[in-house]
């Protein structure tokens, strides 16, 4: 049984249970079958979407787990497509302190998340100001490889981009190539830099910078040009394992404020790359990953 709280019905397990009940699947981008009787998402739909086991879902609705971790708690916000009130709520009665004003934001709004559901296959994600990967859809998983094998913490295309050890890359499984490197190199750096005027106190920023500064060269030497431009738009090529090298545009879209970074893989229409396109996302990701 839930913990009681002073007022019925307003715990953190009793409150998911209200928010998965008011969220249809449709809203999530997710099929609706013939006589289903739940109108909002099942248990094991939420924990899909957040990334969490089921188990855990049942645990925190009935009261036997109480103080899920900050990230947990996010990517159920997420999830749920809470608004930033109801977001910072369920902050509170997990036990946690809401993000606070001037921290680089993680989550999106439903109104975004209604947009990115209705994009269907078409390779979307979603990165915070500092590049670190929020969100991705069945089509990224499908062109890039499920960044959901990687811990939640590696998952930043900056680390990805300028390694401080001999490690894998965490966002992109099989080979990228663009079509000017340099360029994309310096654009990353320079936004990076922009990032921290609009969020100069947040501490996971002024980590990776630190971090990168130190433990690799080539981004040292950017960022001592002190640089200030936002990453717009790139052309990538993709040595995907089931059909062979893609060639992609990809655009970046800023949503404003909270600085996410809507990032969108396409092709040109009626091209060999846009069919192949078709094809990895009816296929999905392929069973296997690279080391």
């Amino acid at each position: 049984m839930e913990i009681m709280s002073r007022t019925p019905g307003t715990g953190l397990g009793a409150m998911i249970r209200t928010w998965r009940d008011r969220l249809p699947p449709s809203a999530a981008g997710l099929p609706v079958a013939r006589g289903r009787r739940a109108a909002g998402l099942r248990r094991e739909e939420l924990a899909d979407l957040a990334g969490v086991s089921v188990d855990y879902i049942v645990r925190l609705e009935q009261g036997r787990a109480t103080t899920p971790s900050a990230s947990v708690v996010a990517s159920l916000a997420r999830a749920l497509q809470l608004s930033t009130a109801e977001r910072d709520h369920l902050f509170r009665l997990a036990q946690l302190a809401p993000p606070g004003v001037g921290a680089i934001s993680d989550h999106l709004p439903p109104g975004m998340q209604r947009v990115l559901a209705r994009l269907g296959d078409v390779a979307v994600a979603v990165f915070a100001a500092d590049w670190h990967l929020v969100w991705w859809n069945h089509g990224w998983a499908a062109l890039l490889g499920d960044p959901s094998v990687s811990p939640p913490r590696l998952r930043n295309f900056a680390r990805d981009r300028f390694p401080v050890d001999a490690g894998p890359a965490r966002l992109a499984l099989w080979p990228v190539t663009e079509a000017d490197r340099a360029a994309t190199d310096a654009a990353v750096v320079s936004d990076l830099r922009r990032a921290t005027g609009r969020f100069p106190q947040d501490s996971r920023l002024s980590a990776l910078v630190r971090d990168l500064n130190a433990g690799n060269r080539r981004f040292a030497e950017l960022w001592a040009t002190g640089a200030v431009a936002a990453h717009r738009e790139d052309h990538k090529t993709i040595d995907h394992p089931s059909v062979g090298p893609v060639t992609v545009d990809c655009d970046v879209l800023n949503d404003g404020d909270s600085e996410l970074k809507i990032v969108i893989m396409t092709a040109v229409p009626g091209s060999e790359d846009e069919t192949k396109l078709r094809l990895i996302a009816i296929a999905g990701p392929p069973a296997t990953t690279p080391d």
